[in-house]
Parts: structure tokens; sequence; C-alpha cells
């Protein structure tokens, strides 16, 4: 029996609790880890009690599913109904909970001030424009929202549809059939000369190609071959990996199959940082689902070929993220990369061959598999096939994760899809790559989102990390955090990331304090050129990218901060004061009932004054006051 007879077999005893059809009204409420710190969980018992005391409990299913992108609305509670359009409720609590169950649900009253549209959905069904069926499930549903417009869902094409604990779900949304059609229909070579075609480069950060990755480890010698995925995210206000983890595990173990039997390999490891309880506790569900059913283990779906995959959890070092690193972390040693080559390709896990990818590589292959290189490589660029997946934060709008095709602008990203700049400030820069990418002025809205024109203008791709900042922001004191950051993750192997991203952290800290000069300017280009040359791996090398980009982008800063010994933001605390203007002061006291040291002196009604030594420049005393009284300089 062919694979794909046995995966039809296993998938007609299936019984999916989220259906594509709902033969009765479910409600989705998502469970990840945003929409649980927004109290997501709460709002799911309330959903289930309120349905039993309104005794709906035979004709409503209340069920969980993963984040669908939209953070800045969690929780979400989704309602489907038979032969209806879906409808969704934002930032649900545990009494609207309640009301909606009653008044929606039992009364059919459509509570319009809550739905994520206000309830002016179209009355046309929306167009697919073509698109797979796979792929555009959610979309078609909400694509009249800016936030989905022009979104294109392929690494999260199923996450918010289906369960993530449910291995029945998956099945229902053509799950592992990727894996059957390679076994069943394609040699290992067929399968990495499709991942070539597709284009598909890597997620992770460097943008390799995979199928070349993929192509070297197959040829590479060796009695035994490893494929590991690497889910450690480490990148601040990235979250890309965790909420595929969260939203649709067996997508990634399906890929790790696939990638598997393309090299020759028959054992694979998650690395997966452990301060992703949530992801974790569902990878470990789906990894005993797929073993219990065949898919995992010995003879896949009865093929002949077995690949079992086993979790491995780090300890939080950024550094880790680095494939040899990572390497050395599962055999048990300290998380420090090597020089390369050797390649992991030729001497990895144990000097064996070993593939490495990230989550949303792996994401990708399902849908590369089933629907042929020639459609996946029909979106995006020349260069820069496929989409990419973003952790849009900062001081945007609408904050979340957003997957679009590469080369739209981050203009489109963040004012179509963000929603513009928060409290109507002006934007500043974009910060993308992570803690070793660039800051990107408005001068460069324009530009594609793509790895080449990113790198053109002072920044990286990376693996998704985007933050927005607005004209609050000093840029020097970005540097000086970022640099915080990879300084204390560096593993301090190698001199020039250890001593190069500290002693460039020491001048910005001058520089922050008004103790700069301007030679200081050409020791961080000159220590900057160093760390990008001499540094062992990744970190170190891009480590630099945040000064040298703020320094090209935003130099007019750096000399306010140096010749003047100002902060054009007023964020550096040490270049700010507060006065109080006697002429504009009422002596209402508010700034003095503020003050948290107080350093505010004056009598009711006169003019109060601050003494500038006791100071502590918290800039209470700026905020409380509404007659614009108190000066900051």
């Amino acid at each position: 029996m062919s694979a794909l007879e046995n995966l039809a077999k296993i998938a007609e005893k299936a019984e999916p609790i989220i259906k594509a059809q709902p033969l009765k009204t479910q409600v989705l409420v998502g469970i990840a880890t945003c929409a649980n710190a927004a109290g997501a969980v709460d709002t799911l018992e309330a959903v289930r009690q309120a349905v039993d005391a309104a005794g709906l409990a035979d004709d409503v299913e209340v069920c969980e599913t993963g984040c669908v992108g939209a953070c800045s609305f969690e929780p979400l509670v989704e309602i489907r109904e038979p032969d209806k359009a879906p409808r969704m409720y934002v930032k649900v609590d545990g009494e609207m909970a309640q009301e909606i169950v009653r008044r929606d649900l039992a009364d059919g009253e459509l509570l319009s001030d809550w739905l994520i549209d206000g309830g002016n959905r179209p009355d046309e069904s929306a167009s697919d424009d073509g698109m797979p069926e796979m792929i555009n499930r959610f979309t078609r549903d909400w694509q009249h929202l800016d936030f989905f417009r022009r979104q294109l869902r392929i690494a999260l094409r199923n996450c918010g549809r289906i369960n993530p604990e449910s291995i029945d779900d998956y099945l229902s949304v053509d799950g592992y059939k990727a894996v059957a059609k390679a076994l069943d229909e394609m040699t290992p070579e067929e399968v990495i000369e499709t991942v070539k075609a597709s284009g598909l480069r890597g997620r992770g950060g460097a943008g390799f190609p995979t199928g070349l990755k993929w192509d070297f480890t197959r040829k590479a010698e060796g009695d035994r071959k490893f494929v590991i995925c690497n889910a450690d995210e480490g990148d601040p206000g990235a979250f890309m990996d965790r909420s595929t983890l969260e939203g649709d595990p067996h997508s990634v173990l399906e890929s790790m199959i696939i990638a598997a039997y393309a090299i020759g390999s028959d054992q694979g490891y998650i690395y997966v940082r452990a301060e992703y309880p949530l992801a974790i506790s569902r990878l470990e569900m789906a990894i005993a689902q797929a073993r219990e059913l065949g898919i995992l283990g010995d003879n896949v779906l009865g093929s002949g070929f077995s690949f079992d995959i086993e979790l491995r959890l780090g300890a939080g070092a950024f550094v880790c993220g680095e494939e040899t690193a990572l390497i050395a972390s599962i055999e048990g040693k300290r998380g420090t990369p090597r020089p390369r080559p050797p390649y992991p390709a030729n001497s990895g896990l144990w000097g064996k061959p070993t593939v490495i990818n990230n989550v949303e590589t792996h994401a990708n292959m399902p849908a590369i598999i089933l629907l042929g290189a020639d459609w996946y490589s029909s979106v995006g660029l020349e260069k820069s096939k496929g989409t990419k997946v973003f952790a849009l934060a900062g001081n945007v709008e609408r904050t979340g994760l957003v997957e679009v095709p590469i080369g739209v602008t981050l203009r489109e990203i963040i004012f179509d899809i963000g929603g513009g700049i928060a409290d109507g400030r002006q934007f500043k820069a974009a910060q993308t790559g992570g803690p070793s990418g660039g800051c990107l002025p408005a001068s460069c809205l324009d530009v594609p989102i793509d790895y080449d024109s990113l790198r053109e203008a002072g920044s990286i791709m990376g693996s998704g990390g985007m933050i927005v900042m607005d004209d609050s922001n000093c840029m020097v004191d970005i540097a000086r955090f970022f640099l915080t950051f990879t300084q204390d993750e560096s593993c301090g192997k190698c001199t020039p990331c250890r001593e190069g991203t500290k002693r460039m952290l020491e001048i910005l800290q001058r520089i922050s304090s008004g103790q700069g000069e301007q030679r200081d300017i050409e020791r961080l280009e000159r220590l900057s050129a160093v760390c990008f040359r001499g540094a062992l791996c990744g970190l170190g090398q891009t480590a630099p990218n945040p000064v040298v980009s703020t320094l090209r982008h935003f130099r007019d800063e750096y000399d306010a901060h140096i010749d003047e010994c100002r902060c054009p933001a007023h964020v550096c605390v040490d270049l700010v004061t507060y006065t109080i203007d006697a002429e504009q002061c009422i002596g209402c006291g508010l700034c003095k009932r503020a003050c948290p040291v107080q350093c505010i002196a004056g009598e009711p009604r006169q003019p109060h004054v601050i003494d500038t030594d006791a100071c502590i420049r918290c800039g209470a005393c700026f905020e409380a006051c509404k007659f614009g009284a108190v000066v900051r300089g």
C-alpha cells in the first residue's frame, strides 16, 4: 500500500475539531502566548461557562486555536456558523464573553461595536484571487480588513484555522499529504530539485538557498545524517517562530520528514528555547500524535523509510541561534560557535552531515511540495521568492504578525497593514533584522523588503523582527540599547566580538551622557569594521549594524549629543533638564504632587521652582503640568 493510501486511511478516521464547513455553530478562541498575556485563558473559560449556562452546549462547540496574527486585538473570539460569514469579536474579557454568548449566540443580536470590522462586512463574497484553497482559507474570510488585505499566508496558512493540539485538524487541511507525495512520487533528488526551483531561501536570517543546503548535505559522506529545526528565537520583539509552533506544529514536523527523506536521515531534533512552554507542550503533543499514527518513527506511512524527532530545550542564549553554537548545545557542550568551514552540511551534529533550517523555512515546505515550485516561485521577486513573516512591533497602531510577499515596501507594512504611527506622532525609523539589523529612516519607506535591497539600505532581513519608532525615540539611545543586548549575549570566544562590542557600548554610553567627542564617531566606525571582518560568527559580524545604520542616517543626532550636549528626543536622561516658566505657572501644585523626590517648591497660586540638583529627570512634572509651564530642555 502506498504512503498516500495509508494516509487516506488515517485521514478517513480523523475527526477534526474545527471543520472547514462547520455543521453547527463554532466559537474559536485564540490561545497563544500573546493572547494569554491579554487574558485569553480567562476568556475561553468564560465562553465555555456562558455556553453551558445558556443551555447551548449541544448546539455550540467552543474550540481553541492559535494566533491569527492580529495581536493588538487580543483576546479574539471568532464565531462561525453554517452558511454564514464568520464574525470576530476583539479584546474580549470575561464579561464581554458572557454578553456575546447571551446576546449574539442566544438572541441573534450582532454587537457591532465589539466586532473587528464593526459589522461592516461586504455583502459580496470575498474574491480568492486565484489562490489555492490551502493558502486562502483564512484570508478569503477577512481580506476586507486592512490588516489582512495585503497579506499572503503560506507559512501561517493554518494558524487560527485549526486546533494546534489536534492532528485530526491538521489532516483535514491536507496535512502530511506533502510527505506522502514525496515518498510515493518523488526521489530524494527530485525533492531537492523542487526546493531549488522554488527559490526558497532560509528564513533564519542569512538567506542561504534551502535546496542548495539540502543538496550539499545529501552529497556529503557520512554513515548517518541529521535534520535540525532551529527554533531558538532570541531577537527582541520577534515572535514569528513561537506563533508558528503554537498555532501549527505539525507543519514543521511534516517539513522535517521531507528534509530527512531528501538527505537520507533517520533522526531529527527541534532546538527550542525553554521560555516557550506553550510551544513546547504543543510540539510534544504533535510528535506523540504523529508517532501513534505511524507518521513518525519506523516505517513512515508504510513506505519503508524511518525517521523520528526529539526536542532539545535551549537555555536562552542568543548565540545558540547560530548553527554551530546550536549544534554544540545539543551535544551537551557550551553553546559557542566554531570556525567554518567545515560547514554543518559536511560536519555538523557529532561530526555528521547535518541540515539546519529555522521554523519559518520549514513551515513553507508542505505548500512547495503540494503546489509545486512554479507556483511558489511566482510569489515574490526574482532573487527573493515567496513570502516573509514579520513581527510588527513598536510605535504602530496595529501590532502583530504579518506575512507578505517579499518585495512589498516598509510603507505598505507600517501604514497599510499596521495602520500608521500610534498617537498621531511622526514616523522616524524602522529597525529590521533584530538586534543585528539596521535602523532605516523615512527616506527608505519605499525600499522593497528583500534580502538585497535591505542590505543596500544598511539593514538586513534577519529572521523577521520589525520595530517601528516615532519622533519620541533617540537613535543614539536605540543604538546603545541594541549594543547592550548583543554585548551581553556575546559568548566571548572571539576577541573582535567580545572586546569590540564592549568598547562600542562604552563609547555610546559616553555620548549618551554628554561626555562624547567627535573622535568617538571615528572610533565607532573603526571598531565596527573590525567586528564585520574579524568576528567568528554572525552575531559579532552583524552586531555593529545598529551603530553603523544610525550613524549613516541620523548623524545629526550624534552631533547634537556631542557638540551641544543635547538629546533632541529628550530621552537621554543626563542631557535633559526641567525648569518652570514663572510666567506660565499658576501654582496649581500638580507638578509638585507628581514629583517622586519632592524637588519642587512653591506656595499655592505662586510660581513654583525645581531644584535642579535634586531633580532625577524622571519627567513626571512635565507629564503632570496642564499649562505648559514645565519646560524640558
